[in-house]
């Protein structure tokens, strides 16, 4: 009779978890918002089992907008047990086709670096409002273009635990400017990135030793410029290629950090 009870007690228990389990989702919905005069449309992730607040990180995209790549990411970051905002850059609307369209997009804000900043603080300002997040404990990363977005929303002194970068430009016209970083850094870079050569990481740790911040780089061998990224291509001499390696080992250096900020 033993080996009977026990199998009558341990059925409905699996039954109960296995429902709860199912239950569990991580709910998405599109958000609109504005910085002056400019529509905004956001990308909003959470895992609906989780009761109460949670610690909020916003994702800000690569050249070409926001896009599915980006989605996936908050996505993942709600499966973690965050509140997830991708945020738009560029405005509602605005997603670039071709590289091209993706550079003029992108110069506009590298050229004018408060506007890029007013547009992050935007979407930051999204996520701390939102009834599930703790608006103390929030965050950034960021992709290509989206890893220097998210240091100049540190440089700008937004409240922040941490920024991440992964694979972003590292240039800034403010040096000085790391002096009003509240939060942490990390920087994921890839060793062969051409398009962020060795000078610029170089004037990087100047300006973040300078400043005193609390900040680390990681450096992943043979991997170039959107090594996270699988729709970059495979061709390293491209100087734009996806890495396996180096994207896992990158978001686990993510979650590492992470665990340091909101622990």
């Amino acid at each position: 009779m033993k080996p009977l009870l026990t199998s009558l007690i341990v059925a409905p228990l699996f039954t109960l978890l296995s429902s709860a389990i199912a239950l569990a989702e991580v709910r998405t919905q599109v958000i609109e918002y504005q910085q002056g005069d400019t529509i905004l449309q956001g990308f909003l992730a959470y895992d609906d089992e989780i009761q109460g607040k949670r610690p909020g990180v916003m994702v800000v995209h690569a050249w070409k907008g926001l896009g599915d790549y980006e989605k996936q990411r908050a996505k993942q970051l709600a499966e973690l047990g965050y509140v997830a905002f991708a945020a738009d850059i560029y405005g509602k609307g605005i997603r670039p086709k071709t590289n091209e369209e993706a550079r003029e997009q992108a110069t506009i804000y590298r050229s004018n670096r408060q506007l890029m900043r007013d547009r992050a603080q935007a979407g930051l300002q999204v996520l701390q409002q939102y009834p599930l997040t703790d608006g103390n404990q929030v965050a950034a990363i960021g992709y290509c273009f989206g890893g220097g977005t998210v240091l100049e929303l540190a440089r700008s002194g937004a409240p922040v635990a941490g920024v991440v970068s992964f694979h972003g430009n590292l240039d800034t016209p403010n040096p000085a400017d790391a002096q009003a970083i509240k939060g942490r850094v990390l920087v994921l870079h890839g060793a062969a990135d051409p398009l962020v050569p060795d000078e610029q990481v170089d004037a990087f740790k100047r300006e973040m030793n300078y400043a005193n911040v609390d900040w680390q780089m990681v450096m992943y061998g043979n991997a170039v410029h959107s090594f996270s990224d699988p729709n970059a291509g495979n061709d390293p001499s491209t100087g734009v290629a996806y890495n396996e390696k180096a994207d896992k080992r990158s978001w686990a250096a993510m979650n590492r950090f992470f665990a340091e900020l909101f622990r």
